[in-house]
């Protein structure tokens, strides 16, 4: 166990490594964010000072190593346009993000694996059919869109809840969350419904696909010959045994919902990363945006490791090292 361990975390290691390079390469080969800090009027040694002085002058790999060992000790340096350091800008909107993504991942799953494995126990009766087709319009429904019609729907016509923004907020450890307070409530349920339309549609179908695949196995007719109840089956043994695809899936989307909630958050004006990106984007404001990505890619690269340590303890060959 203790060798599959060290090998992800090498492995994530290297991946980070990675990542870091590109996204630093990638987001430092868009635009000049001098024109943007400065005036156009200013004369070429005040653009030549303010160039040195972000150390934009320096060739790429110099500036890239400088940035790594920052990274190292926990400095990702300061915005350009804030200025303030980029870390206190991002975890100052990281909880509403989390919070968001949370909320979205969790009512999908909670709501959409059960879902599906009655779409899967029960295949041919009228509500499976209806819950495989909400299914297929939460794939095939733009986000935005979906948002927009909530607004007009729930919150213009009917004004039952906000159009935006976070609402009330407590404090918990220096943290704000809007969930604690019942107007914050309010106002994170439109977002998060909008963002976990499409977690929804694919939980059902994964959980449905999952649950007639295992109805049919060896596993079930000898439960059912033992005189157990289908409840019983499918609590115990047929959620047991799509439970590793579940967590493959939970941990993937939780990470995808982290890095595109962008539209969503704009949408409904959520004060979180993405829309921290989108406006460090217009302003090219590079720090804010390679900590952003390095942020991502991070959470992902910890998600996926922390699957694979689910893995190793829902399946025992992996801790004895008899699967790759």
């Amino acid at each position: 166990m203790l060798g599959f361990v060290l090998q992800r975390i090498l492995q994530a290691a290297l991946v980070m490594l990675a990542m870091s390079a590109l996204v630093f390469v990638g987001v430092y080969a868009i635009g000049n964010p001098i024109d943007v800090l400065i005036s156009p009027d200013a004369t070429q040694d005040i653009r030549d000072a303010t160039i040195a002085r972000y150390g934009l002058d320096r060739p790429l790999w110099e500036q890239y190593g400088g940035f790594l060992g920052r990274l190292l000790q926990g400095d990702l340096g300061r915005s350009l346009v804030f200025g303030v350091p980029v870390l206190h800008l991002i975890l100052s909107r990281l909880p509403a993000t989390l919070e968001l993504a949370v909320a979205a991942v969790l009512a999908a799953t909670l709501i959409g694996v059960p879902l599906g494995m009655y779409a899967g126990y029960r295949p041919d009766s009228p509500l499976s059919k209806t819950i495989m087709t909400v299914s297929i319009l939460g794939f095939s429904v733009p986000t935005f869109w979906v948002g927009l019609i909530l607004i007009l729907f729930f919150a213009v016509e009917l004004g039952w809840l906000p159009a935006g923004s976070r609402g009330e907020t407590v404090e918990v450890f220096g943290v704000g969350w809007s969930f604690l307070t019942a107007n914050g409530l309010k106002h994170l349920i439109l977002p998060a419904l909008n963002l976990s339309l499409f977690k929804l549609a694919m939980m059902i179908r994964l959980a449905r696909a999952g649950t007639r695949e295992i109805m049919l196995s060896d596993t079930v007719k000898f439960a059912r010959a033992a005189g157990l109840s289908d409840g019983t089956i499918l609590r115990r043994h047929v959620l047991k045994l799509i439970s590793i695809p579940i967590v493959t899936v939970f941990g993937l989307e939780f990470g995808s919902t982290l890095a595109f909630a962008v539209v969503t958050e704009t949408i409904f004006s959520w004060p979180g990363l993405g829309k921290l990106v989108i406006d460090s984007i217009q302003s090219l404001d590079r720090p804010v945006m390679v900590a952003y990505l390095v942020l991502i890619a991070f959470l992902f690269v910890l998600i996926n490791l922390s699957v694979d340590l689910v893995y190793a303890l829902l399946d025992p060959r992996l801790r004895r090292g008899q699967v790759a």
